[in-house]
C-alpha cells in the first residue's frame, strides 16, 4: 500500500482548504438540506461538519494500513489487498467524473469509497471469523458522507463497492489452508 502518497494528498488538500475555505462553502450550501437525523446545534453546525468531514478524509491512510495488516496476520492478503488497491487507485487517480473535484471537497468521494471498501470488507470478515477486520464501525460515519455526497453519485460508488468486493472475495477466499490456521489461532 502506498499510504503515503495518500498522507500527501491529503495534506495538499488540507492546504487548499486554508487558502480556499472550498469544504466550508461547500458544507453551508448543503447544511440546510442534511436528513433530519443528521442534527447539529444551529450555532457550530459549519465547523462541525468540516471536521467531521477532514476526519473522515485524515482516517483513511490509516485505516488502508489497519485493514492490509490486519489481512496479512489472517493469510488473506492476497485477497484482500486489491480491494484496498482499489480505494488507493481511486484516490490517487480519480475518475474524470470528479474533475474540477479540489481539495478535501474532493477527496470526499474518494474517502467514501475507501471507508464503503473496508467496511464490506469488515462485514465478510466477521461473517467468516466472528469478529471484525478492524474494530471500528463507521455506518454512521458513512451514511453522513453518502449524503454529503449526493445520493446518485453515492450509490454509482456503493456499486462499485458491491462489485469490487463479490468479485475479489468469493467463499473461497476464506477456504485456504492460512485462513483456516488463522481461524483456528483466534
Amino acid at each position: 500500500m502506498n499510504t503515503a502518497a495518500l498522507r500527501e494528498q491529503i495534506s495538499r488538500a488540507h492546504q487548499h482548504e486554508a487558502t480556499t475555505g472550498q469544504l466550508a462553502i461547500q458544507l453551508e450550501q448543503q447544511l440546510p438540506h442534511l436528513h433530519s437525523a443528521i442534527s447539529l446545534a444551529e450555532g457550530d453546525r459549519n465547523i462541525v461538519m468540516t471536521r467531521f468531514v477532514t476526519a473522515y478524509i485524515d482516517l483513511v491512510p490509516d485505516l488502508l494500513d489497519a485493514a492490509n495488516d490486519v489481512a496479512r496476520e489472517a493469510g488473506i492478503e492476497s485477497q484482500i489487498k486489491p480491494v484496498l488497491k482499489i480505494a488507493e487507485h481511486f484516490f490517487l487517480q480519480p475518475p474524470a467524473i470528479l474533475a474540477g473535484h479540489d481539495g478535501l471537497d474532493g477527496l470526499l468521494d474518494e474517502a467514501y469509497l475507501a471507508h464503503r471498501l473496508v467496511e464490506e470488507v469488515n462485514d465478510l470478515y466477521i461473517k467468516h471469523f466472528g469478529q471484525p477486520l478492524i474494530p471500528a464501525d463507521t455506518t454512521v460515519a458513512n451514511v453522513i458522507a453518502h449524503r454529503l455526497i449526493g445520493e446518485d453519485f453515492a450509490n454509482q460508488l456503493d456499486e462499485a463497492v458491491h462489485l469490487a468486493v463479490d468479485e475479489m472475495l468469493n467463499e473461497e477466499s476464506f477456504a485456504l489452508e492460512s485462513v483456516e490456521a488463522y481461524r483456528e489461532h483466534l
